[in-house]
């Protein structure tokens, strides 16, 4: 299926656009004289417009096209990251970001409501896997490569690198992601709330939604924060803290390759208890001093458990309202972006206050909860 390749460029360079900072905040923070939680600002400053643009996006997207608006808003998304490349301090910076999470919401969200639209339900969970790869890798350049290039060439030969590789995912995209075929309708108001109607009239949403609005403060709080407590226990910069976050992505493609496998073996409710007590026990055991390597395995195994979770809710989400995919995604996405945003702020108070170490055994026993308590009401509900 082409279309499904287009998607997972498209996928591809959304995710590193948004990943690839992580591992560089703490030299971001010395290079513009800020602290490292005034830094962390900047992965809030990309989560939240991504999530306040979902509920405009989605029915955008519905009325005028899917893949018509994943092209415009991967070209913006180009232009957001040669801004970031040649931000002369802080404040050019943080817009960059800003603009980034508003048009990164009209790419991976829309792209699974394309996969919703266009393939076979029995197909579906497993294509929508195909393109969390596509994604998953991303983040895994973005982790790795953005902290190897950053210690040896500086952070804004990381943003070159990447506006480069968006100019020719947004090629490719263009040129292989079908828009011609879509039916397009009038964008009005009354549309909008109707498709949004449909979706919230469904009670699955509400436990869907909210599961995702956990995942993205639980699970992703901490990334900002791996780089500055590798420093504190003296076991490396940004290359270590990409080392241990590509683990997270690596354990991502692991579960790419086997969820057939999984699906057909134990069933979803199964795969989301248990992914949650899999990445909840990661984090309990990243909270005791290790290394680089240590806590890249780990990691690979709290990926797994997450991506376990998360496929499910997004398989769950393509069948809450049929007819208004593109708006059902836009509040899926939006709920987690809103909890990426909201979690290194919160993550940020407990690493004061408490430690690193507090902050992932917080994150462990929430994230373990998490997978129970979803599974447990969502399998209730037709």
């Amino acid at each position: 299926m082409p279309f499904i390749v287009a998607l997972c460029f498209a996928a591809f360079a959304g995710s590193i656009s948004y990943r690839s900072l992580d591992p560089m905040l703490t030299m971001v923070a010395g290079d513009f004289d800020i602290t490292v939680r005034q830094a962390a600002l900047l992965v809030s400053a990309y989560g939240l417009p991504y999530a306040a643009m979902q509920p405009v996006l989605g029915p955008i997207a519905d009325a005028y096209g899917k893949a018509r608006l994943i092209k415009i808003c991967l070209t913006i998304l180009t232009l957001s990251v040669a801004l970031a490349a040649v931000a002369p301090g802080y404040s050019t910076l943080m817009v960059s970001r800003v603009i980034a999470g508003a048009v990164s919401g009209g790419i991976f969200p829309v792209g699974l409501a394309v996969i919703g639209d266009r393939t076979a339900l029995d197909e579906r969970q497993v294509a929508a896997s195909r393109y969390l790869v596509a994604s998953i890798f991303g983040q895994m350049f973005g982790a790795t490569v953005a902290g190897v290039i950053a210690s040896y060439f500086g952070w804004r030969v990381v943003f070159y690198v990447v506006t480069v590789i968006t100019v020719v995912v947004c090629a490719i995209v263009w040129r292989f992601l079908d828009s011609k075929s879509e039916k397009t309708y009038p964008l009005t108001l009354a549309g909008a709330i109707e498709g949004y109607r449909q979706v919230l009239g469904n009670p699955a949403s509400y436990i869907v939604f909210g599961a995702a609005l956990a995942e993205g403060t639980f699970f992703f709080c901490v990334f900002p924060f791996v780089g500055a407590m590798l420093i504190e226990r003296g076991a490396g910069g940004p290359v270590a803290a990409g080392v241990a976050l590509a683990g997270f992505a690596v354990g991502g493609v692991i579960y790419g390759s086997v969820v057939r496998y999984i699906i057909a073996a134990i069933g979803q409710w199964y795969m989301m208890r248990l992914g949650g007590i899999m990445a909840g026990i990661a984090y309990l055991i990243i909270a005791w001093p290790m290394g680089p390597v240590g806590v890249a395995l780990v990691f690979m195994i709290a990926g797994f458990g997450f991506y376990m979770l998360h496929n499910t809710l997004q398989a769950r989400g393509t069948e809450l309202a049929p007819t208004a995919r593109g708006s059902t995604f836009a509040l899926f996405s939006a709920s987690m972006f809103l909890g990426q945003g909201i979690g290194p702020i919160l993550a940020g108070g407990i690493s004061k206050f408490a430690g690193f170490s507090m902050l992932f055994i917080s994150m462990g026993v929430l994230v373990a909860a998490l997978g129970l308590i979803a599974a447990h009401y969502l399998k209730r509900l037709p």
